[in-house]
């Protein structure tokens, strides 16, 4: 066999180096996010880098494999925590409050750092903010192709992340 028909034959496992295209619909079919026309995705298999739910589903693959997943919440962005829900006074945002709306994004210092979250609401006195991820208790439906799989290099496990073309450079 010749080293390319080689490299096709590599499954996506632990510490591969995966590169693949992709649409992410909701559960009404509209497209939340898509490689489509971009770069590829290129992401560290174990390390976190994408959603529990969908490096379960890639894990085995190879090079020309396309899937077809549903990832439940709990092996998505989770289930909303109402503690990440929270009602401030409108005086918190100081003199900028005129420049808050709903939907603005921001990150909010916490004690545990900062954190992103979205204005939800505004009333007379009180601001709400909600910090759970914008597709928590949503089912997500993915379409991906894998175009790409190789070995990691030592360096990009240590660091769990992809580094050179697709990756991270530093």
């Amino acid at each position: 066999m010749r080293a390319h028909n080689l490299k096709s034959l590599k499954m996506i496992k632990d510490n591969s180096v995966v590169t693949i295209h992709y649409e992410l619909k909701n559960s009404e079919g509209e497209v939340l996010d898509s490689s489509k026309g971009q770069e590829p995705l290129v992401y560290l298999q174990g390390a976190g880098n994408i959603i529990v739910g969908l490096e379960e589903e890639l894990t085995g693959k190879k090079v020309g494999d396309e899937i077809n997943a549903v990832i439940p919440p709990e092996k998505g962005y989770g289930m909303p925590v109402d503690a990440l829900i929270q009602t401030v006074p409108r005086t918190a945002f100081g003199e900028g409050i005129d420049q808050v709306t709903v939907g603005m994004r921001f990150q909010a210092e916490t004690e545990q750092g900062p954190v992103p979250v979205v204005v939800t609401a505004m009333e007379d006195d009180t601001v709400t903010v909600d910090g759970n991820h914008p597709l928590s208790g949503q089912e997500l439906h993915f379409k991906v192709s894998v175009s790409e799989v190789r070995d990691a290099s030592a360096e990009e496990v240590e660091h769990g992340h992809v580094h050179g073309p697709g990756g991270h450079d530093h």
